[in-house]
């Protein structure tokens, strides 16, 4: 690599934030600065929930606009965002409505009813390999299909919202190979969306961009977005447009035998694998095959996360509790993050115990109430301070982390194939697995803000029995600007990504210290409540 400076743009946009980011590759080390910070806000109207599309344009033009005022000459340019959401584009090129959140209600009910009365659940797992959940791309377009949806009939092309925001910047319709697999309609095995399940729905591949790849340029600026900026035909590049593939990519990694944990309001641990796993004991479990760079799959599961502190947190600063610092009792709304968690490691351990993942936790009315009466009706000692909760929350994460792990390794050491037994297209990296799939995990990595949490992140050491390398938190930025690097050439492939990236971040290992004897006994009593 050359040790000029190169500068790259990366846009990352989540459910309720977004930035703009420039990313500096000099020396094989990296470095970031934010250059703008913005709010994602839901538009509430006619009943419906929207995202702001133009908003996000408008946030994109305006940090380009920066870079051109302090006159930095960009390499490129990359977008990744949350999945599953899509805008509409007429025949004329006009955007019909801004997209719809997936957080709108008006899927509800509607994926059992397409798996019942169109395609089955075992079908639409076996072509997808995907998890089912509710707000996938495909059951949102049957809601809308069957509500007559006036945008939808008029659509000629249907765009993921990273591919429409780089449409707006180019003037080219892509379907990015990350974001689509996130729709529950691509097909792992040939890399393309399945026609069956598009039919299904009243469409037809013509209805989206062409495949591309992470790492593949879009177009070039246009030269409306030339001048608005006072940028040149700055290319636009396909990063992994889903947040969690850019984020997995940065994943500073020695070799392959690792596990990953993207730690945040939500925890999705999982493998990188050169195939989707896609068989019986995948869907019995659950487990989701969603597209990673260089033809890999990121075969992974979601798990309820710092959510449930986070719930808890608020109803206790609503509520006016105290916690006792230094002899003084101090409201809560008063008292940092790591002050609460201290409190919660004086608590006896393992004293209640909950599974993150049932049911009765995914949106109580009191995430307090509903951990409590868990406990009481599995016969627990009920946890009633705010540290005896925080104690009940991160014992249970982790371990349900060793729960989850447990079946990680178990797909790993068997390395079985997808369903049909087939070999399929390289492009999607889905090919008979020769023996294991990745060897044995050595290590797990946990990215993202929970990495900061160094109570959880010792827990996990503890309950996995295993090394844990924390950091770094600013993830998915990261792998947005370093395939950008990659696509400009200054890089060769994710494992030199890898490399650059262990070389700029600081990282925190926590290996296990605690009685191994005792974590195991809880473990047993984490199976039984979980029942």
């Amino acid at each position: 690599m050359a040790d000029k400076k190169k500068y790259y743009f990366a846009v990352d946009l989540g459910a309720t934030s977004g930035r703009t980011i420039l990313g500096v590759l000099s020396d094989g080390k990296l470095e970031q600065e934010e250059l703008t910070r913005f709010p994602n806000n839901l538009i509430e109207t006619g009943g419906h929930f929207y995202w702001d599309i133009y908003a996000l344009y408008f946030e994109m033009i305006r940090g380009l606009k920066e870079v051109a005022r302090r006159k930095i000459a960009i390499t490129s340019i990359g977008i990744d965002t949350w999945g599953v959401d899509f805008v509409f584009v007429a025949e004329d090129g006009a955007l019909l409505r801004n997209p719809m959140a997936y957080r709108d209600p008006h899927t509800f009910g509607r994926m059992e009813e397409y798996l019942e009365k169109v395609v089955s659940r075992k079908e639409v797992y076996d072509i997808t390999g995907i998890q089912l959940m509710n707000f996938n791309s495909l059951f949102q377009l049957y809601a809308m299909r069957q509500d007559g949806n006036s945008a939808l009939k008029m659509a000629k092309k249907i765009l993921f919202v990273p591919d429409a925001l780089s449409w707006m910047l180019t003037g080219e319709a892509v379907c990015e190979y990350t974001i689509a697999s996130t729709s529950q309609m691509l097909d792992p095995r040939t890399g393309e969306l399945s026609e069956r399940l598009l039919k299904s729905v009243g469409l037809t591949r013509q209805h989206f961009g062409r495949m591309v790849q992470p790492g593949e340029q879009i177009g070039v600026l246009t030269e409306e977005v030339q001048q608005m900026t006072g940028l040149g035909a700055v290319p636009v590049i396909a990063v992994a447009g889903h947040d969690t593939g850019s984020a997995v990519a940065a994943v500073p990694a020695k070799n392959e035998h690792f596990a990953y944990l993207s730690s945040g309001t939500w925890s999705l641990m999982g493998i990188e694998t050169q195939h989707a796993i896609i068989n019986e004991r995948s869907y019995e479990l659950n487990f989701t095959n969603e597209g990673g760079v260089e033809g890999t799959t990121r075969f992974l599961k979601n798990i309820c996360g710092m959510w449930l502190y986070e719930r808890c947190r608020k109803e206790w600063i609503a509520r006016g509790e105290q916690l006792e610092v230094n002899g003084k009792r101090v409201p809560l709304s008063e008292v940092s993050h790591p002050v609460l968690q201290g409190a919660a490691m004086q608590v006896e351990a393992f004293r209640s115990i909950i599974n993150p993942d049932d049911k009765v936790f995914a949106n109580p009315s009191s995430m307090i109430e509903a951990i409590q009466q868990y406990c009481r009706e599995s016969g627990q000692a009920v946890p009633e301070t705010p540290a005896e909760i925080c104690r009940c929350i991160f014992d249970s994460l982790a371990l349900r982390y060793r729960q989850v792990f447990g079946w990680l390794k178990e797909f790993n050491s068997t390395g079985e194939p997808s369903s049909t037994g087939e070999p399929a297209g390289e492009a999607a990296g889905v090919v008979e697995p020769a023996g294991e799939a990745a060897g044995v995990v050595e290590v797990l990595h946990v990215i993202g803000g929970g990495s900061l949490n160094k109570y959880l992140t010792q827990f996990t050491a503890d309950a996995l029995g295993i090394e844990v390398l924390a950091g770094p938190q600013e993830c998915t930025a990261i792998g947005n600007i370093m395939l950008q690097a990659k696509a400009s050439g200054d890089v060769s492939d994710i494992w030199e990504m890898r490399r650059i990236i262990a070389n700029s971040v600081e990282m925190v290992a926590y290996h296990p210290t605690a009685d191994k004897a005792a974590w195991d006994k809880a473990y047993e009593k984490f199976l039984k409540i979980s029942k």
